[in-house]
């Protein structure tokens, strides 16, 4: 990864939100893209900090008992907050999560392309997104490599971002337990490239393209264009 693209992934300071990060890494200008975990607990300090780098739009990828648990907490800010949950809610719609990461990822970008489609519609209007889930590992994760992708990121540093999760939370050093919406223990893993690159696979099986992917989830080919159109050079 260049020197340019390390400096756009780094940690930015946002005091209670994890994973918080300009995820321009080079193929955006700073400030257009950002990535992170919940807003949950986010702070005064942090909503100006947010405030400051400019964010209009929202992206919450979470399910709604999540939101219903954990609201992000946005006072004050002048923000557009869309909820577009990348993965059913399993008591609305029958369908559980895979709790193999291996089965997950798949998964993810088979019943999750409205919610990646989302992100890159709200990235297309030209305002400054953050995209964010719980912790900004997975579904953010592979919400952010399909808009690198997009705008042609070179494979290997697509993965690299995506990694950057790991140390970023501490779970280049394993596992760490959490307690879920429904009050049960759980366990929050590492991401993997091979995880990733079996969602990215999936979607070529199924759709052929990252272009097809998304317009057949409602982007137009405007709006594909607009997103082209903030790649840096």
């Amino acid at each position: 990864m260049t020197d340019r693209a390390l400096d756009a992934a780094a940690l930015l300071d946002i005091p209670d939100v994890p994973n918080f990060r300009d995820a321009g890494c080079g193929v955006l200008p700073p400030g257009r893209l950002f990535r992170s975990g919940s807003l949950s607990l986010l702070t005064e300090s942090g909503a100006q900090r947010l405030k400051a780098l400019g964010v209009k739009t929202v992206i919450d990828l979470r399910s709604a008992p999540e939101l219903a648990s954990w609201p992000d907490r946005l006072d004050g800010l002048d923000v557009d907050h869309r909820h577009l949950p990348l993965l059913p809610d399993p008591a609305a719609s029958g369908l559980s999560w895979p709790e193999d990461q291996a089965a997950l990822y798949p998964f993810m970008a088979e019943v999750g392309g409205s919610a990646v489609a989302g992100a890159v519609r709200a990235l297309a209007a030209g305002r400054p997104v953050l995209v964010h889930c719980a912790v900004g590992k997975d579904r953010t994760g592979l919400t952010i490599a399909v808009v690198h992708a997009l705008l042609g990121l070179p494979e290997e540093d697509v993965v690299a971002d995506f990694l950057r999760s790991n140390p970023a939370l501490g779970l280049d050093r394993g596992p760490i337990p959490y307690i879920d919406e429904h009050g049960a223990e759980r366990l929050s893993r590492p991401v993997a490239e091979p995880h990733l690159r079996s969602a990215l696979d999936r979607i070529g099986e199924v759709h052929g393209s990252l272009d097809t992917y998304l317009t057949a989830h409602g982007v137009t080919d405007a709006e594909l264009a607009a997103v082209r159109a903030l790649r840096r050079d």
